[in-house]
């Protein structure tokens, strides 16, 4: 097993975390990580030349958002057609912060 990081680095990484660990824990986290990222080897066997960096999961798209288009909204009367309570043109709710209920 190659030694890719260290009980040291294990405590630098824990402390910056603010996980605390005992040293039985850091021992078995430094097992842990390396045997993590021997794992990954395989990956470094690809050959990848001519392959460019993805940065953004969907590659080339730039702005997948409509356009902003204006339209008529409601009117007052009809925003407030379903209200169950309404004062002088407004929604009429429950008073949440004290004071006189509605």
């Amino acid at each position: 097993m190659t030694q890719h990081v260290n009980e040291k680095d294990v405590r630098t990484i824990a402390a910056y975390a603010r996980i605390g660990l005992t040293q039985e824990e850091v021992a078995q986290m430094t097992i842990d990580l390396n045997d993590i990222i021997d794992s990954l080897r395989p990956i470094t066997e690809y050959d990848l030349e001519g392959v460019e960096p993805t940065f953004h999961p969907i590659g080339g798209m730039s702005n997948v958002m409509r356009e902003d288009v204006r339209r008529q909204g409601f009117s007052q009367d009809e925003a407030l057609a379903n209200a169950p309570r309404q004062e002088e043109g407004c929604f009429l709710i429950p008073a949440i912060l004290g004071g006189e209920s509605a």
